[in-house]
Order: structure tokens, then sequence, then C-alpha cells
């Protein structure tokens, strides 16, 4: 492999890569690729049905807080598997987040056999594991990218999800009518075929995932500028050395707001979306229901995620962010005034969403190149953590919301909670402000 000398680093101001590095970028994308449709469809069988098989052991008022459980096991699961990264590369810390993942969903089928409430929550906070490696995941495709492509080419592992995702809520149904056939308890088998896929997924990245990109992009980055490496010259995996470089680079903040305020809102008013429908839909045809609305509102957060990210790359990293926001704020205005309107409710969740593509694409790659590669993995966790504790606590709060306030007031509080972001995004940058990519 060419060393440091003779190679450009990622994130020096020439786009002009070695041959060899341009092959491992190009294998570790295909491998993202595909391990992203197969966790995507892990993880998003468990979003469409986990608020249901909430509200049927344990009640509306609290269903929420079984997809915050899930949110907040993503959340607190970002620093362990961080620091895996961190010491010992991307490989191990996204299998281990994967089969942290599958232990999660095999708790819990078990919790809706036994009817055991306590074992529901634990094997929902271990599901986000496979929400982990999904999010760590875009990281890992830009280690090793081009300055001029780094939008472009998260993106694409963030759209891979979407081959997954999108057939997973109406996958979810005949898993469901298969498992029940076996004897299983309505609602809890597809956790089990969510169990299977991020058991394969993990395996895939455990074989194939060689050279580690981040591991290599280190070995490349002896060659970086002053401003490319953390002052002592340390590899941390801890969140408050992350913390004191993000506090000391605006574009790094800009970048993790970007990223919390979208994930809120978009958990927010999707969690409660399913609950919504059930209101208006019997039994028979809910699941159904629920996988076509939630399939397009997959669409909207991955489907178009290439396209954020070249315009990204294309018009700079504000403008898009700004353009995510306008689209979250539509969506609550669209679904909160709905009614039980299953059409205007879908189009809702589809610009829901879109908004959130801009704001994570874009934030995701804002925060990448804002923080120097030995820092890298630990403000990378610590964006997920932030941006999993902004979700926990709209899915948690969402519950009590809609059955104290109705839906309507939901969205009015989500489409608040954005104005924060707004004031930050349009605040110009420092004179002195750089990113690395600069």
């Amino acid at each position: 492999m060419a060393t440091a000398a003779t190679v450009p680093p990622p994130g020096s101001a020439t786009d002009n890569q070695d041959p060899a590095i341009a092959r491992v970028q190009r294998r570790t994308l295909r491998l993202l690729f595909g391990t992203q449709i197969i966790g995507g469809i892990g993880t998003t069988i468990g979003v469409s049905v986990g608020a249901l098989l909430a509200a049927r052991l344990v009640g509306t008022a609290v269903s929420g807080l079984a997809q915050s459980a899930a949110v907040v096991g993503g959340a607190l699961l970002a620093i362990p598997v961080t620091r895996i990264m961190s010491a010992a590369g991307r490989r191990p810390g996204l299998v281990v987040a994967y089969l942290t993942g599958a232990l999660g969903g095999v708790l819990v089928v078990f919790a809706a056999v036994t009817g055991w409430i306590p074992l529901l929550f634990l094997g929902m906070l271990l599901f986000g594991g496979g929400s982990a490696a999904n999010l760590q995941a875009r990281y890992s495709a830009v280690d090793l990218a081009e300055p001029a492509r780094r939008g472009r080419q998260l993106s694409l592992i963030v759209w891979a999800t979407t081959i997954g995702a999108v057939a997973a809520p109406n996958f979810a149904a005949s898993a469901d009518r298969f498992t029940t056939d076996l004897g299983l308890p309505a609602l809890s088998g597809p956790f089990a075929f969510s169990a299977v896929a991020f058991v394969l997924a993990g395996a895939v990245l455990f074989v194939f995932l060689r050279p580690d990109p981040l591991l290599t992009a280190r070995r490349l980055a002896d060659g970086r500028t002053p401003a490319m490496v953390t002052p002592a010259g340390k590899r941390s995996g801890s969140l408050r050395a992350a913390l004191r470089v993000v506090v000391n680079r605006p574009a790094a903040r800009l970048g993790i707001a970007a990223v919390a305020v979208g994930h809120l809102v978009m958990v927010g008013v999707m969690s409660m979306t399913p609950v919504r429908l059930g209101e208006s839909h019997g039994d028979a045809d809910v699941l159904h229901v629920v996988g076509i609305v939630l399939s397009v509102h997959i669409a909207g957060m991955y489907a178009l995620s290439p396209v954020v990210g070249w315009l990204t790359d294309r018009y700079g990293r504000r403008p898009v962010i700004l353009g995510g926001v306008g689209l979250l704020l539509a969506a609550c205005a669209v679904a909160g005034t709905a009614g039980h309107d299953t059409t205007r409710l879908t189009l809702g969740l589809a610009l829901l969403g879109l908004g959130w593509s801009g704001t994570m694409v874009t934030g995701s790659t804002l925060l990448s190149e804002s923080v120097p590669v030995d820092v890298r993995p630990a403000a990378q966790g610590l964006s997920d953590l932030i941006m999993g504790l902004a979700g926990a606590t709209a899915g948690a709060v969402s519950g009590f919301v809609v059955e104290f306030a109705g839906y309507p007031v939901l969205n009015l509080l989500a489409a608040l909670a954005v104005v924060p972001l707004v004031a930050l995004a349009l605040r110009p940058a420092p004179s002195g402000a750089t990113t690395e990519g600069a």
C-alpha cells in the first residue's frame, strides 16, 4: 500500500487519490451498501411493529417508551461501539453492534411469549444495537472518501437502507402471519426475523471488511497538516475529549445539532403515527395500512439521500440543512392537520422523511469533516448519543402528548423544536473557522 508520503490523505485539499486507496474505498462502499440493506430490514421490521406490540402489552400511553428504549439503546451503545472503533477499527465495532441488536430481538420475542414487561424493555434497549450499527456505517463510508465526494459517498450508504427498509414494513405482516402459525404471539415474530438479519450483516462485515477503513485512514494521517490532528497527537475514544473538540469547532456543533434536531422531530411524529392510524383501522388491516404509510416515510428518509449528498457537495452544508428544516416544518403542518385522513398522513410522513434526510446526511458530513481523524469515532459517537437521546425523549414524550393532548399538538411541539436549529444555521460562520477538508 502506498505510504502517506505519496498518497494525499483523506481530508486533504486535493482530490487526487492514490489508486490503491481508491480501490479500498470502493470495496468498503460495496460491503457497507450490502450490509446496510440487510441491517435496514432488521431495524425497520422492529420499528414498524414495536409501538403496536408495546401498545398491546402495556397500553397506548406508555407505548412510546418501548420505542424510546430502542432509541436509548442505540444511543448508549454508541459509546462502547465507538470506543471499540477507536481502539481496533470500524469492523469489530459494527459486528458487536449488530450482534447486540440480534440478542435484543430474541429477548423481545421471549417477552411477548411470557408477558414479562421488563424483558420487553430490555430487549428493545438491546435491539437498538442494530440502529447503532446502521448509523455508524455511514461514518465508515467517509474515512477514506475524497473531500469533494464526502456527501455523496455518505449518502450512498444512507440510501442503501432504502432497499431493505421500504420492503420491511410490508414484510413484517407476512413474517407475523408465518410466526403466528408457528405459535408465537401476534406482532412478536418480526423481531425473530430481525435477529436473523442482524446476525447475517455482522457475519458479512466480520469476514470481508478488510482492510479496515478507519485504521487505513489513520495510517495515512501522518502527512496531515497540524489542524487535522489532535493537539496531543493522541487517539481517544473519550466522549469528554470529543466534546472539547466539538465545542471549539462551530461547524462540528452545527453538524451535531442538525442531526439531533432532525432525528428528534422525526422520531416524535413517526413513532405515534401507527397509533394514530390504528384509531381508524381495525386489527384486520392496520398492519397493512401502517406498512404502506411507513414504507412511503422510509422512502422519503432514504430514497433521495444520494440527491441530498450531491446537493451537499454542490451547494454547501448550511443551505441543505436549512432546506431539510423547511421540509420538517411542512411535514408537521401536513400531518398535524390531517385528522384521520390516511392520504394526508402519508404525505406528511413522506415530507418528514425528506426533512430528516436533509439534516442527517448533511449534518453527518459536516461533523465528519470538521474534526481530526484521531478523535473522529468519539465525536461521531457523541453525535449519535445526542441524537439518540433526543429521539428517545421525543419518543417517550410523544405517547403522553397524544394520550392527553392529541396528535395535532404533538406536531405543533415538534415544529417548535426546529426553531433553535434555524437560528444556529443562520448564524454566520466565524472568519477563522475551518473544517478538515478546508
